[in-house]
């Protein structure tokens, strides 16, 4: 009603700032008319007369004329000015008590909405689900989590969100949530390993493995949990063993599943190249767990350098230039997995099936 009343007082005040001026009585004017010339014959005719210049007789003869001509002009001066003037206002006046308010009216029936219905004051400033942002609607469930902390179905429902968004440490603390308040599922399980190797930049490391084969114990078939163990056999340099798995689940899935494609690009990326795979010893790995930090990481980079030299030679082993990739990404040089995965497209150009093998792979790396 507020609304409303401040808008007719708006009207007002805009209709009374146009008639306003109209009300006024113009000023009269006296120079360039016609009576004021017979007015200043008039003045001078009693000048003439007082100086004796012209009798009385004539001067009062001739004031005769001039003021019959003074009350003819007058009477037209009159007649011109008030009727344009009666008219126009009359016009003006019309245009600002109806034309305004009708000009309104109709600008905003095509403008407007005036048959949207109101709707309650505290669920105007909540964006509507429809428009809101994804980042809106996580922060209006982190909020009503951070009030709620024991609604399990809330934590499921936002940790896989948070991992679309690339916030993988967020997720992982939401999926512990969700299993600890909402019961422990082989989907919240694989969901968290999942979470575990994107905070560590897609390595499935021996956290998120363990996820892995806990979402196994409760479901045998859970599909993610399958392939990030497939892919943690790849980083660990047993190709056979990733190829195994993963056409054990080809094998067990549907022809229309929709991570068929991920699985089989995963199978090319190691089944042609499986035997070629070189493992670490259980002699090496026992002297690796001996050695100090400083001789570890020697170790380490020692054998970095010789795949890196080994591929200078022999640019066609795609799985070494992903494994050389993956591991300068892992001792967190970046420049150089980049400037290797540079080269291994550059070795690779002329052979298309393995050059895009490769960039599958470097896509999975996030290069």
């Amino acid at each position: 009603m507020s609304l409303w009343f401040l808008l007719a007082l708006m009207t007002v005040a805009a209709v009374f700032a146009v008639l306003w001026p109209l009300g006024r009585n113009p000023k009269p004017q006296r120079e360039g008319r016609e009576s004021a010339v017979y007015q200043d014959q008039l003045a001078e005719i009693d000048r003439d007369i007082a100086a004796g210049l012209i009798g009385s007789t004539e001067g009062g003869a001739a004031r005769v004329e001039i003021g019959r001509r003074l009350l003819a002009a007058a009477d037209a001066e009159q007649e011109i000015q008030a009727a344009p003037s009666i008219r126009m206002r009359r016009s003006v006046a019309v245009v600002a008590l109806i034309g305004l308010p009708v000009m309104a009216a109709a600008l905003y029936l095509h403008l407007g909405s005036p048959g949207l219905k109101g709707f309650p004051l505290a669920s105007r400033s909540v964006a509507p689900a429809a428009s809101a942002s994804l980042d809106q609607l996580v922060a209006q469930v982190q909020a009503h989590l951070e009030k709620n902390p024991t609604d399990g179905r809330g934590w499921s429902v936002l940790a896989p969100v948070l991992g679309r968004l690339g916030q993988f440490d967020e997720a992982a603390q939401a999926f512990r949530n969700a299993i600890k308040f909402d019961g422990d599922t082989a989907p919240r399980r694989a969901g968290l390993g999942e979470a575990i190797a994107g905070a560590a930049n897609g390595i499935v490391t021996a956290d998120a493995k363990a996820e892995f084969e806990r979402a196994l114990t409760l479901d045998a078939n859970d599909v993610k949990a399958r392939y990030f163990l497939g892919l943690a056999a790849e980083q660990d340099g047993r190709g056979q063993e990733a190829a195994s798995i993963w056409q054990g689940l080809l094998s067990k899935s549907p022809s229309d599943a929709p991570w068929r494609p991920v699985v089989e690009a995963a199978l090319a990326r190691v089944g042609t190249s499986a035997a070629k795979l070189p493992t670490l010893s259980d002699d090496t790995v026992a002297a690796a767990k001996d050695m100090s930090a400083a001789d570890r990481n020697e170790m380490i980079h020692g054998m970095v350098d010789r795949l890196a030299a080994r591929l200078a030679q022999d640019g066609s082993d795609v799985d070494g230039w992903l494994r050389l990739v993956r591991a300068y990404k892992v001792l967190g040089d970046d420049g150089k997995a980049r400037a290797a995965s540079e080269q291994a497209q550059s070795a690779l150009a002329r052979d298309d099936e393995r050059l895009r093998t490769l960039k599958d792979g470097l896509k999975a790396l996030g290069l």
